[in-house]
């Protein structure tokens, strides 16, 4: 008996049944995800990535919201609003060898 040829139906139902997000991201023509590799409160130098969300608690309203702080430059201060009361809130990010030491938010008054 000779094998049978492939048709392009086989290799459309080859393709949809796999599960390599590239192919799913190609099938139905989305754009690739951001998705972080690794365990929380593991480095960014080990997952590659630069920034890190923090928890910051007002000092204004005592409220916690998330932040995302930038570690490529090393340890910094700079001035947000809280996202709840609006208040100025400097922020002052200790980072040390790629890590994220401490977050001290202060306020402006």
């Amino acid at each position: 008996m000779k094998p049978r040829r492939p048709t392009p139906l086989d290799e459309v139902t080859r393709r949809v049944s796999g599960t390599a997000a590239a192919i799913i991201d190609e099938l139905y023509g989305l754009e690739p995800v951001y998705e972080p590799v690794g365990e929380r409160g593991e480095s960014s130098r080990a997952t590659g990535f630069t920034t890190e969300f923090v928890s910051v608690l007002c000092p204004y309203c005592w409220e916690s919201y998330e932040s995302q702080v930038d570690l490529s430059a090393g340890s910094f201060t700079y001035v947000e609003d809280c996202q709840v009361c609006c208040q100025p809130i400097e922020l002052s990010c200790a980072v040390e060898e790629g890590l994220l030491v401490a977050v001290k938010p202060e306020r402006m008054d």
